[in-house]
């Protein structure tokens, strides 16, 4: 099955920075071929747990080419589980265990918008790379449908 899709396209130094769902440059009709190749493709590895299944889209030719597949819960599992209203992270546990999902694809759904937003520390007198440093102010936002 499939729990919908998201887009990681904005990126900096190959890290993901923003993470989207539902993809907002796709449409229903690429959507659709997307998610089912995705299931496909687990069908084909007889994969039995949660996983990401990555894909490359051509904007122009509106063709997307698989990229990967990562056999594990991604850090922005947590977008999926806003638009779902599952927990990703029981589910995966359930699996390892051995019992059945407790849901079929048909009782999956999506509903809203959700972002993610990575905040990294560099270093803006060294061309922005990559650096460690105390985090000397932090105001966390908070209210409903928000997660920190």
């Amino acid at each position: 099955m499939h729990l919908f899709d998201r887009e990681c396209s904005i990126q900096r130094r190959r890290q993901k920075v923003i993470e989207e769902a539902p993809a907002t440059l796709i449409d229903g009709r690429l959507r659709d071929l997307m998610l089912a190749a995705a299931v496909r493709i687990g069908t084909a590895a007889s994969y039995a747990s949660l996983g990401t299944v990555e894909y490359l889209v051509d904007e122009e030719s509106r063709q997307f080419f698989f990229l990967e597949m990562n056999t594990r819960l991604q850090v922005e599992h947590g977008i999926t589980e806003m638009v779902t209203g599952l927990d990703l992270v029981r589910m995966q546990i359930e699996v390892a265990e051995g019992r059945p999902l407790a849901l079929r694809q048909d009782e999956v759904r999506a509903r809203g918008h959700a972002i993610q937003c990575r905040v990294y520390a560099e270093d803006p007198e060294q061309d922005f790379t990559p650096s460690a440093g105390d985090v000397l102010h932090w105001v966390a936002d908070a209210g409903p449908d928000i997660r920190v």
